[in-house]
């Protein structure tokens, strides 16, 4: 007679009792019994859009395969579970099913789940127990087909069910994508794909799932970073494997010995940039480097993918929540904490809470610009508190450092203000190579204003002088650079016109006639009709210049 054998919803998820089957250590036809309490918990999850719940209707989909190859004989057993039994289900109340119909059918109880596994001896069951595999030690021994979609020089992998598969290739700010091959992803290619991630990343030590939620989940595979995502949160099964290209050290950067030495005594510090730009990667060789330096490093990540050495304890959200997250890690006392990445008012919350504890802070924060990531903390951050929090931004462009600012609180006449009685609490933002100031940030009635001090010429401004230069024939014109703001447009001139009065005039058409600031700018509001003309002829990228009347 052969030996009967009842899985319980472990061996089901982890896909043990196929290798159980496929090795022959059930012997030979063996009877397997399926209760349907654990094809409800299946269902459920795979209806809910759980990655393990496709993972286990895969195995279900085997064992019927194996069923009519006559390598099994297969058998569904006991009724479905209530409504009241699921919702007890946390208190262990399906898993006494489980044990309940083995027992019934005179079946050994085969588990991965050392409490069910306990519970059933006690219950005077006959319980197999199986551990899961352990994983080889290298992602690179294994042979996934996600990694062949990989180069040397590919920074990330775009997999679409209906497309054709895309890489990014190159490094950050200077990368291109590129179709990886002709062939489009069907609905089987990428599921395979998809159900080899997840059971390559629940059996291996170094890896493992980050979040999993209603049609996503993210899932950390040793260096690589994957992204999957389902209908109805994307329109088709969509896989994003993100992994980093290099680990640089600070050596590899724009770093002189004065910066260094910043970097040594800064506790604030924000490293902003666009999305690409390399501000993680910066991060982890900071990191490394306060490591070197004897300081005792952790890190604080949504989703834990920096690329740090082992002794770094990276953290990410305890029972979903950074809060949780943060008084743990108040109480392990480290020296510097990076945070990748700052993004909700609680994270910049917890920014501002574990840098006024002593703490030193590393924050990763995206923004177009450096003065941007400190406007990302005011209205969430009193304004006389930001200094106290952050010290130090480290702007990230094209992989390398492209500015660093410095912020200093004194009390002053803000710039163009005449009145000495208007001195208050001013913040100072200074460009940390020139030492010159750059912004200053104070408040003034009910708002806070960041004012420009003197303003980075734009890109569009370069090129507009350098029209200017080669133009001979447009001499006597006043060239202005145009600045658009949230509520008002700004047209700014050489200092040498400070005061003066000027027609503003675009291909030789008259737009309006106005006076020119002690700061050398006119400032128009976009409800004015000055206003929305100048900025109708700025975005048909018309050139707008000046004569003086």
């Amino acid at each position: 007679m052969p030996d009967k054998f009842a899985c319980d919803t472990s061996v089901i998820f982890n896909g043990l009792i196929l290798d159980l089957i496929e090795d022959g250590e059930l012997g030979e036809y063996p009877e397997i019994f399926i209760s349907s309490v654990v094809v409800a918990e299946v269902e459920y999850r795979t209806n809910i859009q759980k990655e393990i719940g496709f993972l286990g209707l895969n195995v279900l989909k085997r064992l019927r395969q194996y069923h009519e190859e006559n390598k099994i004989k297969l058998h569904i057993i006991g009724k479905r579970p209530t409504r009241e039994e699921i919702k007890m289900a946390p208190g262990g109340e399906l898993d006494a099913l489980i044990r309940e119909s083995a027992h019934e059918n005179e079946a050994v109880l085969i588990t991965s789940d050392r409490i069910q596994g306990d519970v059933g001896i006690f219950e005077g069951i006959k319980v197999m127990s199986v551990k899961e595999k352990v994983a080889p030690t290298e992602v690179t021994s294994v042979s996934l087909k996600l990694i062949e979609f990989f180069d040397e020089n590919t920074m990330s992998v775009h997999l679409k069910q209906g497309l054709p598969p895309y890489a990014k290739k190159g490094s950050p700010g200077n990368w291109y994508l590129e179709r990886v091959r002709d062939d489009i992803i069907t609905k089987n290619q990428i599921e395979e794909i998809a159900m080899e991630i997840i059971e390559f990343v629940r059996e291996d030590a170094h890896s493992f799932v980050e979040i999993e939620k209603f049609g996503a989940v993210v899932a950390q595979l040793r260096e690589f970073r994957i992204v999957i995502t389902r209908p109805p949160f994307s329109n088709d099964v969509e896989i994003t494997a993100v992994r980093p290209l290099v680990n640089l050290t600070l050596s590899d950067y724009s770093i002189d010995s004065r910066l260094r030495n910043r970097l040594e005594k800064a506790e604030g510090i924000l490293v902003a940039g666009s999305p690409g730009a390399g501000k993680s990667t910066f991060s982890a060789a900071l990191a490394n480097y306060y490591l070197r330096q004897n300081k005792v490093v952790k890190t604080l990540e949504s989703v834990r993918d920096l690329q740090v050495k082992p002794e770094i304890t990276q953290y990410t959200k305890l029972e979903g929540s950074l809060e949780n997250s943060a008084d743990i890690l108040l109480l392990v006392r480290p020296d510097f904490t990076i945070f990748d990445e700052v993004r909700t008012t609680k994270d910049f919350q917890i920014y501002a809470d574990f840098r006024l504890s002593g703490v030193g802070m590393v924050g990763v924060v995206h923004s177009s610009s450096a003065i941007d990531a400190i406007q990302r903390f005011i209205g969430r951050i009193e304004l006389g508190m930001l200094p106290s929090i952050i010290d130090t931004i480290i702007f990230i462009e094209d992989g390398d450092i492209s500015r660093v600012l410095t912020i200093k609180m004194t009390v002053k006449v803000p710039h163009g203000f005449r009145d000495k009685d208007l001195a208050r609490p001013v913040v100072e933002v200074r460009d940390y190579k020139t030492r010159q100031l750059e912004y200053e940030m104070y408040s003034f009635g009910q708002d806070i204003v960041v004012n420009p001090i003197n303003p980075i010429r734009s890109e569009k401004y370069k090129k507009l002088n350098s029209f200017y230069k080669e133009k001979k024939s447009i001499k006597g014109k006043i060239q202005l650079d145009v600045q658009v703001q949230r509520q008002k447009i700004v047209l700014k001139a050489d200092p040498e016109y400070a005061s003066s009065n000027i027609i503003v005039f675009t291909d030789n058409q008259q737009i309006f006639t106005g006076s020119l600031s002690r700061n050398s700018d006119i400032s128009l509001s976009l409800s004015t009709k000055e206003g929305k003309k100048v900025l109708k002829e700025y975005n048909r990228n018309k050139v707008l210049y000046g004569k003086l009347k």
